[in-house]
């Protein structure tokens, strides 16, 4: 079942005020690894992070055990705060000065790196939303990453809405975040153009996660879900490029970056699990899938018929909800019903910058339509040429855009339009009015939020 707008503001879908995190239903599901074992390797490994090399450069023995013990402290210290962070606001009604008052940094700042992306995926907001083909300049992420380690931002993403191993850039970009003291480094990747030469780099690099997204476990499957936009995208080569990656790592006796890699759940993925997770188990550290969340496409996740089914079936404990109760089913066949919306974690966890600084609040916000502020000039002086340059071609069908059925991406939200730093967009009245609206049970107000998909921000219920 794709979630139908309409559907989020109808019956049972209020936003309640819910700090529990026990209540909220985690998208991503881990077949090995997790959480506890990401914490583990990182705090094991910590003496070959990148960031702990540089920092104990010229210091003497028991300085380095220090600067070890420090690390170690500062990412359980992120890790822990991912969840308490936002439960905190929500239990204490944070918001402006009382939040900033807390010393509430962002624990992630996503950093675009490339918003071009070489495939032409039918479930991505690409082939429904304008996105410009670019890459961040080099000089743009190196004076964003100063702003985030001033700022000491724990973890660093260099990706949004593009692949980053289409910026050529990118091993410098990371080196230079570890540089400055970034404790975690990640990035998704199709990995398309992951040869042996960039695995190399990434690795030198001192990246610390590598997430690769593979919808399939077979080559049908796979190639269907994810298409080549230039070019035939091949199954066998891109399990190729993992494998030889997880070799060439190993080669170089290097823990980083750990790999995972993930696949949406939808109603033809759900039937290779078993096959997806066969082809990684021993190639990967975390084999993991994630629910779908509708993007504008036409896959779906529950098909229309095993929804009419379950509503016959669990009538009696569907009826509550009305005739549009939306259903989740996880990878285990356990089935969900909505009893309604929990207030959204992103905007006091994170900011996330497009590659000309305009920022977002949250990763489901394509393009930032919400815009909190502007980290670039560039973010509001090219207003919508870009955008307007990729729908025109996406109209005349040119090559790597005939898939593509393109609209203009909405504006939710325009502040002012002058250059600030990150914190004083943080600590900003634009992005203030958002986690107000979640804290008062009024992110119904926010436009985006109303009628966002994104599941965590349901409260389900298991109904078999």
């Amino acid at each position: 079942m794709s979630i139908n707008k309409e559907k989020i503001i109808g019956i049972g879908c209020d936003f309640q005020l819910e700090p529990s995190a026990s209540k909220r239903k985690d998208a991503i599901e881990n077949f090995s690894g997790g959480e506890k074992d990401r914490i583990k390797w990182m705090l094991d490994n910590m003496r070959q992070n990148k960031a702990f090399i540089y920092k104990i450069e010229g210091k003497k023995d028991k300085e380095k055990e220090i600067v070890l013990k420090n690390l170690q402290n500062d990412y359980l210290h992120y890790r822990k705060n991912w969840k308490s962070q936002p439960k905190n606001s929500f239990e204490k009604k944070l918001h402006g000065k009382s939040f900033e008052k807390e010393k509430h940094n962002p624990l992630c700042f996503d950093l675009e790196v490339a918003s071009v992306c070489d495939l032409a995926c039918g479930f991505c907001y690409r082939q429904y939303v304008s996105t410009p083909d670019k890459i961040m300049k080099k000089e743009l992420a190196f004076k964003l990453i100063d702003q985030a380690s001033n700022m000491q931002i724990p973890s660093m993403k260099f990706n949004w809405r593009g692949e980053p191993l289409l910026n050529p850039q990118l091993p410098k970009i990371v080196n230079y975040a570890k540089k400055k003291g970034i404790l975690e480094t990640i990035i998704n990747t199709n990995a398309t153009k992951l040869d042996e030469k960039l695995s190399r780099e990434l690795i030198e690099s001192g990246l610390d996660i590598m997430i690769y997204s593979f919808d399939g476990g077979t080559k049908e499957t796979y190639e269907k879900m994810r298409p080549g936009r230039f070019s035939k995208n091949n199954f066998d080569n891109i399990y190729q490029n993992i494998l030889n990656f997880s070799k060439v790592r190993k080669k170089m006796k290097s823990p980083f970056p750990r790999t995972k890699i993930q696949m949406i759940l939808t109603d033809e993925t759900r039937k290779v699990q078993e096959e997806f997770f066969r082809l990684f188990k021993n190639i990967v550290d975390e084999v993991s899938v994630k629910q779908y969340t509708e993007r504008g496409g036409k896959l779906i996740d529950l098909s229309d018929k095993f929804e009419r089914e379950i509503k016959e079936q669990k009538q009696d404990l569907i009826s509550n909800y009305g005739k549009d109760a939306i259903l989740m089913k996880d990878s285990q066949n356990n089935i969900y019903v909505s009893e309604g919306r929990l207030p959204c974690e992103q905007p006091f966890q994170r900011l996330l910058t497009t590659y000309d600084g305009k920022v977002g609040m949250c990763c489901y916000d394509w393009g930032a339509t919400h815009t909190v502020g502007y980290l670039d000039e560039s973010g509001f002086k090219n207003g919508e040429k870009e955008y307007q340059k990729v729908k025109n071609k996406a109209d005349n069908k040119k090559k790597g855009f005939e898939m593509m059925d393109l609209s203009m991406p909405k504006k939710n939200n325009l502040p002012e339009k002058v250059v600030r730093n990150l914190k004083e967009i943080w600590n900003g009245k634009d992005i203030n009015k958002v986690r107000k609206a979640h804290i008062d049970n009024k992110a119904g107000d926010i436009k985006i939020c109303k009628v966002c998909p994104f599941k965590e921000t349901y409260k389900w219920k298991k109904i078999n």
